[in-house]
């Protein structure tokens, strides 16, 4: 017997299979370095324990299986050096055992990720709404005169999803134009869908829907804000998200449903009537114009509306400009008519120039809102930024502010700046 054989004494039965020992040190030897018969062996030292990091052997030769092995966590992790990487993807060609074990920790690498904030990329809710809005269309789609409202609504609400009780109460400060001087008056976040809330009823009661404020707050817009304001001794809360987005889920199925003479129905705004098609385009200007002051007041970013959309704002604070014009001019507050035509025949006309997303170019009647407009009576033009227009008919920069490119008529472009800004109201 030997110290590393089985019972083997030169004579071995036949037919009986020869049971290996358990392998010796000198096994690992090549053949011209092992002990010869009858000689004595290599001396027997305690045996050797690579170090993971350690790849040569003490004989010079390559990397032994056990070393290759513990070498593949490393690997995975790409933490060897480039001798240990070499030596590791050389041994899995050839070693199946290891590459599949090398294949289970990529894997398990994989899974691991670097630290990253629990905060929301900001831009997230705007991807998400723009990939909503670009879905297949409903089987009973909305008008295309309604669809600036659906749109600007569902993006203020996604404003207010996420607010908190306190910053419902954030203070918000409303203004507007009103004869010669802006105005100004201060609420809250709450307070704000309150006020849209109340005048989104004079488009219900048009399309006889229930009247949020009951059947005698009467059509001025302006009285019904201050009528819900006042209608209980405690501030709003946020409870008034829920019934202001159900009256304009209702607005809109409602005519979603109603079919194409709806759109001519009138609404009134005190003393001002707009057919409904325009009155869903101004309610969708005033979702815009309040998410804005929204944004502005708890420090959120806040975009304009699409492109189509903004221009068709635009062309109806466009259209409203010389009924504007007409009614400052009987106020006293703008210069007389300088010629008078009969309806339909070309008037003065001032040219506007609306620059940016959304923009255009409007013509604008001086004299009589009956009057044509004509390119050979032209006798003023304004350029101005589209949002900027939009910012000066919501009452937000005053005409004096507004930074207008002016040429011609003085007078009548300061009457058509100040008409602008008289648009807009509490």
């Amino acid at each position: 017997m030997n110290g590393h054989d089985g019972f083997d004494d030169g004579h071995q039965l036949p037919g009986q299979n020869r049971i290996p020992g358990p392998r010796g040190a000198c096994d690992d030897l090549p053949p011209e370095a092992a002990p010869r018969p009858g000689t004595a062996g290599p001396a027997v030292t305690d045996p050797v324990v690579p170090s993971p990091g350690d790849t040569t052997r003490p004989s010079g030769g390559p990397p032994s299986h056990e070393v290759l092995k513990s070498l593949l966590g490393a690997w995975a992790l790409a933490a060897c050096s480039a001798a240990e990487t070499q030596a590791v993807e050389e041994h899995l060609t050839e070693c199946a055992p290891c590459a599949e074990e090398a294949l289970r920790l990529r894997d398990a690498v994989g899974l691991l990720h670097p630290d990253e904030s629990l905060d929301l990329n900001p831009l997230l809710r705007s991807r998400v709404l723009e990939g909503c809005l670009g879905k297949r269309p409903a089987r009973i789609p909305v008008p295309g005169w309604a669809g600036p409202y659906d749109t600007e609504a569902a993006r203020l609400d996604a404003l207010l999803r996420d607010f908190g009780d306190s910053e419902w109460h954030t203070p918000v400060r409303l203004k507007w134009f009103e004869e010669e001087r802006p105005q100004s008056r201060k609420t809250t976040v709450a307070g704000v869908i309150g006020h849209l809330m109340s005048v989104d009823g004079l488009v219900a009661t048009a399309l006889g829907l229930d009247d949020p404020l009951g059947p005698d707050a009467g059509t001025d817009p302006s009285r019904r804000t201050e009528r819900f304001w006042n209608s209980t001794p405690y501030p709003t809360t946020r409870q008034v998200r829920g019934p202001w987005r159900q009256q304009g889920h209702t607005l809109v199925r409602t005519v979603s449903f109603a079919g194409r003479g709806v759109a001519d129905l009138s609404v009134p705004y005190g003393e001002t009537v707009l057919p409904l098609s325009d009155a869903f385009l101004e309610r969708a200007f005033e979702c815009w114009v309040h998410a804005w002051d929204i944004a502005d007041a708890v420090d959120y970013p806040y975009e304009p509306p699409s492109g189509p959309h903004l221009n068709r704002m635009i062309d109806l604070a466009a259209r409203l400009l010389p009924g504007a014009l007409a009614e400052r001019r009987r106020s006293g507050l703008a210069a007389p008519p300088r010629s008078l035509v009969a309806a339909g025949s070309p008037g003065r006309t001032l040219h506007l120039e609306i620059e940016g997303v959304g923009g255009g170019s409007w013509d604008i009647a001086l004299d009589s809102p009956a009057a044509a407009t004509s390119a050979d009576h032209t006798v003023a033009e304004i350029a101005l930024d589209g949002v900027e227009f939009c910012q000066l008919t919501a009452g937000r920069v005053t005409p004096d502010e507004a930074a207008a490119g002016q040429h011609g008529d003085r007078e009548a472009i300061r009457d058509v700046l100040f008409a602008a800004a008289s648009l807009s109201r509490l």
